[in-house]
């Protein structure tokens, strides 16, 4: 079966719109995984929440493989990116540099201890008696008794700035959880 050139034509035109939409939904997968990557971690990982000991290896699994998937995903979406660049519309060049930007920050991320950035230390301690202090009764605390001197460190404050410097009963010490 032969056709006339134009109708080749046409046929060739509507495979390379076929197979660009599938590089496209290819180049969206890429993005949104390499996002994935840095956000499930991010997500599960997260103060004063509670983890199932299954969430949180799966958190800590993704956490590990993350930086070497980023990396690949991000080659995956540069070179797709660069397929599909020339023949692109303002529009859609917006959505190449939008994938490959967040592929970027992906990569960037999932190499932080942006858990760290969570947690700041207390620069300054602020104590009150402790029958002014109204905790409730099921709230725990870190207690240290120096000698006649006695502290107690609430833990959900703890939890969030990990770290305290203090002195009781004229010892430095640092408060930690």
């Amino acid at each position: 079966m032969t056709g006339s050139p134009s109708t080749k034509r046409v046929n060739l035109q509507v495979m390379n719109r076929f197979q660009n939409r599938g590089l496209w939904l290819l180049l969206g997968v890429l993005a949104l995984l390499s996002l994935t990557l840095f956000f499930i971690p991010a997500f599960i990982i997260r103060p004063f929440r509670h983890q199932s000991q299954r969430a949180l290896d799966i958190a800590i699994a993704v956490k590990r493989i993350a930086p070497v998937l980023t990396v690949t995903l991000l080659v995956g979406v540069l070179a797709l990116g660069g397929r599909l660049w020339r023949g692109s519309s303002r529009v859609l060049r917006t959505g190449i540099a939008m994938a490959l930007l967040l592929s970027i920050a992906s990569a960037v991320m999932v190499r932080q201890n942006y858990f760290e950035w969570m947690f700041n230390p207390i620069k300054t301690q602020g104590f009150i008696p402790a029958g002014d202090a109204h905790l409730d009764d099921k709230e725990m605390v870190l207690a240290v008794q120096i000698g006649p001197e006695a502290r107690a460190y609430p833990i959900v404050q703890m939890a969030y700035h990990h770290i305290l410097n203090d002195t009781v009963a004229g010892v430095p010490i640092v408060v930690t959880y």
